[in-house]
């Protein structure tokens, strides 16, 4: 069952040794099927270097088992709840990548300080509150996804153009059309922490680039003007040639 999703889950998920997001086996990237309403996720706990793509575990969007001989991740409720509330999503990661957690700890967004931070992310990535006990020993992982859910409705933050949150005391989720999008917003969130971390020691100054210029390298990317790379919807118009 979704054989080509358990590759591209199981690459998705390896990437996160290689990019440096993981510790042992601290974090976890699921892709989901819309059409079937099946995601596929990271097994429990297995080590990276010993996983295998049939390792992975499919599960509906009840949050229950499909398919699979071994747990899913411990993360999988959140996973389902961010899916069933972020429709246009097509893949989630979750780290505790070091950078990220500083922030979640410090229970702060992490702020559009730099041109870096503004190609991916169309303002601060919220930081969103920490669950009170109540809430953690009751559904823990399915709370984590509601508070979530509810920050970005609170602020009226749009996921598709912030695709990344904190969770206050824990850490970082990204999310992405596609698994490998989730990682890669996962790696740009965790530059962009590191960047806002340092210019916060230099100055305090307000540092947060002025609209003007996170528009302008958001919409570069993305968007029906966006002019970045080779294929994006006006990169063949962009630059002129003799």
């Amino acid at each position: 069952m979704l054989e080509d999703l358990k590759q591209e889950v199981y690459e998705a998920n390896m990437q996160l040794p290689k990019l440096d997001l993981v510790t042992f086996t601290w974090g976890n990237v699921s892709g989901i099927d819309r059409d079937r309403g099946l995601f596929v996720i990271k097994p429990s706990g297995v080590e990276y270097d010993k996983m295998k793509p049939s390792d992975m575990v499919v599960v509906d969007l009840d949050g229950k088992v499909v398919e699979g001989d071994m747990n899913p991740s411990s993360d999988t409720p959140t996973h389902t709840y961010l899916y069933n509330h972020f429709p246009n999503i097509g893949g989630i990661t979750h780290t505790h990548s070091p950078w990220g957690v500083s922030f979640a700890a410090a229970k702060m967004d992490i702020p559009a300080v730099s041109t870096t931070h503004a190609d991916t992310f169309y303002g601060d990535i919220p930081c969103a509150p920490a669950l009170n006990e109540e809430q953690i020993k009751d559904a823990y992982e399915l709370n984590t996804g509601k508070v979530i859910v509810d920050e970005f409705e609170k602020r009226g933050i749009d996921p598709d153009a912030v695709p990344a949150v904190l969770v206050s005391q824990h850490g970082p989720f990204s999310w992405g059309p596609t698994p490998d999008k989730s990682v890669y917003n996962a790696k740009v969130l965790e530059v962009s922490a590191e960047i806002s971390y340092h210019a916060l020691q230099l100055t305090r100054d307000e540092i947060h680039v002025p609209q003007y210029l996170l528009d302008k390298h958001y919409y570069r990317k993305h968007g029906v003007n966006a002019y970045y790379g080779q294929n994006s919807a006006k990169s063949k118009d962009h630059a002129e040639h003799e």
